[in-house]
C-alpha cells in the first residue's frame, strides 16, 4: 500500500506514512530504482515491523479458504458521492486519491465498528500488463494487470493509535482487470485525465469534476470477497490491516491502464507476496463456489469423483447419473426424434465472457441472447445459458461420455434451460435442463496432404474432406483466449465475432443419442435431457492441445456411471450421413453432392 493523506494542516495537505510508532519518509524506501532501500531490505529500516510474521500481500489459494458465516453484506455511505474526492497526488510511489474527512465510511461485512475512508490508492506493473502484470495479491499464483486499495480507519481511534491495533485500519482490495473496448466509463476516464498533470512527485491537483467510489468499482459484486488479518504493503507494514479482497475484479479499458505507468513513469509498484505463516483466510458465504470444494485428481484436492457424493446437498451417488458410456447395440430407435430447431445459434455477438471455472473452460451468453433449442424430441423450448468443455491431457483423450467404450479426445457442452423456468427451478425438474453434447476429434493429414475423416456410418471408410468440419479461425480465435483466463472465476470479456455454429461446423445435427442423466459435476442433480451428438467435430491437435497446456488441468472429466435400467435412445438409422443443421430445415447440399458420388 503506498503512503497516504492522514492529517490536515492549516495551509497544506501534508502526505504521512501508515505508520504510527515512527514516520518512514518517501525516500527511505523505493520497489525498484534503489537496491539498498528495495522490499527485500524494508525490514531494515529503524521501527519497521515489515519482517514480522503477519504481512501483506498475500497468495491466496482459493482451495484452502473457509467460508465465515459472520462475513455478511457491507454497508457504504458515501460511496455514491461525487464530491467526497479531494485532491489526486504523486506520492513518489504511486497515484493517491485524498477523501474529504469523515464524508465515506463503510461498516458490516465482518468489520467491528465503522470504518471512515480515508484515500484509495493504485499498485500496478509495466505498460505490457500482458506480461508483467502489478497487482500486490495473488488468487492462485495469478497477478492482476492492477490493483486498487481503498484505505479506512477504525471511526474511534487517530493516526497516532491505529496502528497499534490489529483492527486498526479496513483495505477494501480490488483486483483490475484489462479489457478492450470494455468500461471506457466517464468515470474511469475523468480519473485518468488527470494523471498528465501529476508526473513528478508530490504534485497534486483539485479534483474539480464528479467522480465517485462507485463509478470507479462499477458492478462488482460487493457480497463476494476473501478476508484476512495482515499489514500495511508499505513501511512501516504496521500489522494493523483487516484486508477485505474481492472476487470480482473491476473491468477497465486497457488504454486506461496503461496511463498510469506511462505517465508517472512508475512500474512494478507492488510488494512480493508474503508467507501466511499460519494465517487462515476466510471467503463470505455468498462467494462460496462449488468449484473450490471438489475437484477431478488429487493432488487439486481431496473431494475426488468418488468422494462427490459426500458433498453437501449432493445427489451424485443417484440412479440416473451422468457420463455414461453408450452401447450402441443395446440403444432403441425412436422415429420421435427428429430435427432441432436452432435459433440464433449464427449469431456472432452472443458470447459475453471466458471464465476458467477452476475445472473447465466455460463461454457465457448474453442475457436475452435469445439463443434457443427446441424440437429434435425436446420437451419444450430451452434457452442456452453458456458451453464448457472437458478434455484429458496432451497425450490421452477426455470426453465425459463414450461410445462402445471409446473415449474421445474432448467433449463440448452446450447447457440450455428450459425458457419457462429460471436456474434453481430446472435443477429440481428431470428436463428442466437439456445438454447438448458434441465430441471433438483431431483433424487428421493423410498422406496426400488433404484432411480426411473416417465416418461410423460407412463402415470404417475414410472420406477425403474438401473442407474442415468446423471453422478452423473459429477455435483459433476462441483459444486465444486460453491465455487470458489464468485466475479462476474471473470472466475475460468475449471481444471477438463467433457464433455457435462457427464452432460445431458442419457436423451433423440429425444424427444423435438421446437419454434422461445428470449433471456431471457437483451436486449432480439429475434434471438433465441429455443429446449426444453422434458425429464429432473436427478440430487442429495443436488447438486441443492448448487446452490442458493453458489452463494447467488435466483428465478434467469424470468416470463413467451406470446406465441401471435406463433406456438410451438413438435417432433413426439413415443411408447416410444426415446432412449438417446450422438452423432448422437447412442442409447442405455440398456435402450430399459428394456423398453421392462416393456411393
Amino acid at each position: 500500500m503506498g503512503c497516504f493523506l492522514l492529517l490536515k494542516m492549516r495551509l497544506s495537505v501534508v502526505l504521512l506514512s501508515l505508520c504510527a510508532a515512527t514516520l518512514v519518509g518517501s525516500s527511505d524506501w523505493c520497489y525498484n530504482t534503489c537496491l539498498e532501500h528495495s522490499p527485500s531490505h524494508w525490514n531494515e529500516i529503524p521501527g519497521s515491523s515489515c519482517g514480522e510474521n503477519h504481512q501483506s500481500p498475500i497468495d491466496i489459494q482459493t482451495s484452502s479458504v473457509e467460508t465465515d458465516p459472520n462475513l455478511l453484506n457491507f454497508t457504504f455511505e458515501g460511496f455514491d458521492s461525487t464530491q467526497a474526492i479531494k485532491s489526486i497526488t504523486n506520492n513518489g510511489h504511486t497515484v493517491t486519491c485524498e477523501i474529504g474527512e469523515k464524508l465515506v465510511n463503510v461498516s458490516g461485512g465482518g468489520l467491528n465498528g465503522t470504518y471512515n475512508v480515508l484515500q484509495f490508492h493504485f499498485h500496478w506493473g509495466k505498460a505490457d500488463y500482458v506480461h508483467h502484470p502489478g497487482s500486490e495479491h495473488t488468487v492462485d499464483g495469478n497477478r492482476y494487470p492492477m490493483e486498487m486499495h481503498i484505505v479506512t480507519m477504525k471511526d474511534d481511534l487517530s493516526p497516532d493509535t491505529a496502528a497499534n491495533h490489529t483492527d486498526g485500519y479496513a483495505v477494501l482490495g480490488f483486483f483490475i482487470n484489462a479489457a478492450e473496448g470494455q468500461n471506457k466509463s466517464e468515470t474511469w476516464t475523468t480519473l485518468t485525465s488527470f494523471l498528465p498533470n501529476i508526473t513528478e512527485t508530490d504534485q497534486t491537483v483539485n479534483v474539480d469534476q464528479s467522480i465517485s467510489i462507485n463509478g470507479l468499482i462499477g458492478n462488482v459484486d460487493l457480497s463476494k470477497y476473501y478476508r484476512y488479518m495482515g499489514s500495511l504493503t508499505t513501511p512501516s507494514c504496521s500489522e494493523a490491516v483487516v484486508w477485505t479482497l474481492f472476487h470480482e475484479p473491476i473491468s477497465v479499458d486497457s488504454t486506461l491502464i496503461q496511463m498510469f505507468p506511462l505517465t508517472t513513469r512508475f512500474v512494478d509498484i507492488y510488494r512480493p507476496t508474503q508467507d501466511l505463516n499460519g494465517r487462515q483466510v476466510y471467503t463470505s458465504p455468498s462467494s462460496v463456489h462449488q468449484s473450490h470444494s471438489w475437484c477431478y485428481e488429487e493432488h487439486h484436492c481431496a473431494t475426488i469423483p468418488t468422494l462427490w457424493s459426500s458433498l453437501p446437498d449432493s445427489k451424485c451417488d443417484g440412479e440416473n447419473q451422468s457420463p455414461i458410456n453408450i452401447e450402441t447395440s443395446k440403444t432403441s430407435e425412436d422415429e420421435s426424434l427428429g430435427a432441432f430447431t436452432f435459433h440464433n445459434f449464427d449469431n456472432k455477438q452472443v458470447i459475453e465472457s471466458v471464465i476458467n471455472t477452476g475445472h473447465s473452460v466455460q463461454c457465457n451468453l448474453k442475457a436475452n441472447s435469445e439463443v434457443e433449442v427446441s424440437d429434435g424430441g425436446l420437451p419444450g423450448v430451452y434457452t442456452v445459458l453458456q458451453f464448457h468443455f472437458h478434455w484429458g491431457n496432451e497425450t490421452s483423450d477426455g470426453s465425459e461420455h463414450l461410445v462402445d467404450s471409446k473415449r474421445f479426445a474432448m467433449e463440448m457442452h452446450i447447457v440450455c434451460v428450459k425458457k419457462s423456468m429460471d436456474t434453481s427451478e430446472a435443477l429440481a425438474h428431470s428436463d428442466g435442463l437439456a445438454v447438448l453434447g458434441f465430441f471433438i476429434e483431431a483433424t487428421q493429414a493423410s498422406k496426400s496432404g488433404t484432411s480426411s475423416e473416417t465416418s461410423p456410418d460407412t463402415g470404417g471408410m475414410t472420406i477425403p474432406s474438401t473442407s474442415s468440419t468446423s471453422d478452423l479461425e473459429a477455435w483459433k480465435n476462441l483459444a486465444s483466449y486460453l491465455d487470458q483466463i489464468k485466475t479462476i472465476n474471473t470472466p475475460v470479456q468475449f471481444i471477438s465475432e463467433i457464433s455457435i455454429d462457427d464452432l460445431l461446423g458442419n457436423v451433423d445435427r440429425h444424427s444423435y443419442f438421446r437419454y434422461n442423466g445428470s449433471l456431471t459435476t457437483p451436486s449432480c442433480n439429475e434434471a438433465v435431457v441429455w443429446t449426444v451428438f453422434k458425429e464429432s467435430i473436427k478440430v487442429d491437435h495443436e488447438l486441443m492441445a492448448k487446452f490442458p497446456s493453458s489452463t494447467g488441468y488435466e483428465n478434467i472429466y469424470r468416470p463413467e456411471q451406470s446406465v441401471h435400467s435406463r433406456t438410451i435412445l438413438s435417432t433413426k438409422a439413415t443411408t447416410g450421413s444426415s446432412p449438417p443443421v446450422k438452423a432448422a430445415g437447412l442442409f447442405c447440399p455440398l456435402l450430399v453432392f459428394v456423398w453421392a458420388l462416393l456411393h
